[in-house]
């Protein structure tokens, strides 16, 4: 073979088993690992907005008014742990049934659910079995 088109071809048959390498090795073709287990968190049971845009607002340290106010008005409930993770309710079975009657009696307390928790690319959620108040945690319900 000439070698004028030998090289060339060996270029092309290097680049494209480069890229087929590099393209094994991406996370987006890795087979996803488990997602989901049993487990029992504890936190706070609030509104989503406030702990996404108020960094200062805790678990343990927040404006309960506020709280109730998001609540009454339609915002997602969600779990806001002691570490800042933030867990959305869902239910067990597809299609996902609404968890706002389940949580409304306890927004603004801390509570230990129980149930299957799911998690996908740093978001977490939880279909909850079980769910009830802890009334020993010391909780600051006047932050501004």
């Amino acid at each position: 073979m000439n070698r004028v088109v030998l090289v060339p071809l060996l270029l092309l048959a290097g680049c494209t088993i480069a890229s087929l390498l590099a393209m094994s090795q991406s996370p987006q073709n890795a087979a996803p690992s488990s997602n989901k287990t049993k487990a029992t968190i504890e936190g706070l049971v609030r509104d989503i907005a406030c702990p996404i845009q108020n960094l200062e607002a805790k678990a343990t340290d927040f404006n309960l008014q506020c709280a109730l106010e998001c609540a009454r008005h339609g915002s997602p409930l969600i779990i806001q742990t002691k570490d800042g993770d933030l867990y959305i309710p869902i239910s067990d079975s597809m299609p996902d049934t609404d968890q706002r009657e389940k949580l409304m009696p306890f927004v603004g307390k801390y509570v230990r659910a129980s149930g299957t928790v799911y998690e996908r690319r740093g978001t977490r959620a939880i279909a909850i079995g079980e769910i009830k108040e802890v009334k020993d945690v010391k909780l600051t319900t006047n932050l501004k």
